[in-house]
């Protein structure tokens, strides 16, 4: 018998084994177990989350240009940055 067969022959009778054995029932429950945990936890796709990155980075350098975009507005209109100077009755 080559070794090659000797090996697959084991591999095919341990994989039986915990086939007929609890062990596969306690890996059916213990999964089971975990998915309903993980149901339970509102958790979100790793795909999800970079896409929610990128639209955050994206968001927060538009409101960076538009911060410099005000503060050069405000520079040539003469008004102190933060001063609040809108003419649009406090809205």
């Amino acid at each position: 018998m080559k070794p090659t067969d000797l090996f697959n022959d084991l591999q095919s009778k341990v994989s039986e084994a915990l086939r007929n054995s609890p062990a596969k029932d306690i890996e059916k429950n213990v999964r089971s177990m975990m998915t309903q945990g993980f149901a339970r936890l509102d958790l979100v796709t790793r795909e999800e989350f970079d896409v929610q990155s990128q639209v955050l980075a994206r968001t927060r350098a538009r409101l960076e240009e538009l911060e410099a975009r005000v503060a050069e507005l405000e520079r040539r209109a003469g008004v102190a940055p933060g001063a609040g100077g809108t003419s649009t009755g406090g809205v």
